[in-house]
């Protein structure tokens, strides 16, 4: 039944923190359901790993190793995907660091803010910039930017990146408008608590920071698990979604 629902089968679907966390869940799921899926992440060897268990499990999944904040390295790999794939359905951006919990604004590095900025905000927007030619040349493209309830319904347990992700969903707003003519489906999608290696490091300077045992904290964030936000992913690139806008949000 799984299969029949939020057909994906033959789209090209670019993702990127797909190394691990909601990124790989939904590289894993939608290979399973028949899309070929170009995993990008900075960290290469767990990236190769994901890509080649995908190979194995039967689906189609290639990996490439990309810092995007570096825009040369962003502008090279594109002019490649786009010379040996042709075009893109879908680009999910799904790459994000959390860092400089709990600190108070006199205390928090410029370099730290600024890194968050960087790979959050600047290297959404260089892989929305140059997946745009690619993802156009499809019948029915979608862009999906995933950021969070942080920064957009509340606050978060860091000023950069609370600020980041306030942003990643204005860019998706302002790019849905500028795609709109195009044919480009834009949304922003805000996971709620799920159990990525992220968020637990995050629990983990919680429970330091409060001096609370961390399995106890653990166990009280209800987190849920990757594949479910995976699973509204796939949803959300299948035609069957045509009809959606906007930001969405997530458990």
């Amino acid at each position: 039944m799984e299969d029949q629902i939020a057909d994906i089968r033959g789209k090209k679907i670019l993702i990127t923190g797909a190394a691990q966390g909601i990124g790989e869940a939904t590289a894993r799921l939608c290979a399973r359901r028949g899309a070929t899926v170009l995993l990008v992440d900075v960290k290469a060897d767990k990236g190769e790993a994901v890509a080649a268990s995908i190979r194995e499990s039967g689906g189609q999944a290639t990996f490439h190793a990309l810092d995007i904040r570096k825009e040369d390295d962003v502008q090279v790999l594109f002019a490649q995907i786009g010379e040996t794939h042709g075009y893109l359905d879908v680009i999910i951006c799904a790459a994000g660091v959390l860092l400089g919990a709990y600190l108070q604004p006199e205390e928090f590095p410029t370099e730290t803010f600024d890194f968050v900025m960087e790979v959050n905000m600047r290297g959404t927007f260089l892989c929305t910039k140059y997946a745009t030619p690619l993802i156009v040349k499809s019948q029915k493209p979608v862009m999906i930017l995933i950021a969070s309830g942080a920064g957009v319904i509340g606050g978060s347990s860091s000023i950069a990146y609370g600020t980041s992700k306030g942003a990643v969903n204005g860019m998706s707003m302002v790019l849905a408008g500028h795609l709109a003519s195009r044919n480009v489906r834009v949304h922003a999608v805000c996971p709620g608590g799920i159990a990525t290696e992220m968020k637990l490091t995050n629990i983990q300077d919680a429970a330091e920071k409060q001096g609370r045992p961390y399995e106890e904290m653990l166990a009280a964030s209800n987190l849920g698990d990757p594949i479910g936000v995976a699973r509204f992913l796939a949803f959300l690139v299948s035609d069957d979604a045509d009809y959606v806008r906007g930001t969405m949000f997530t458990r």
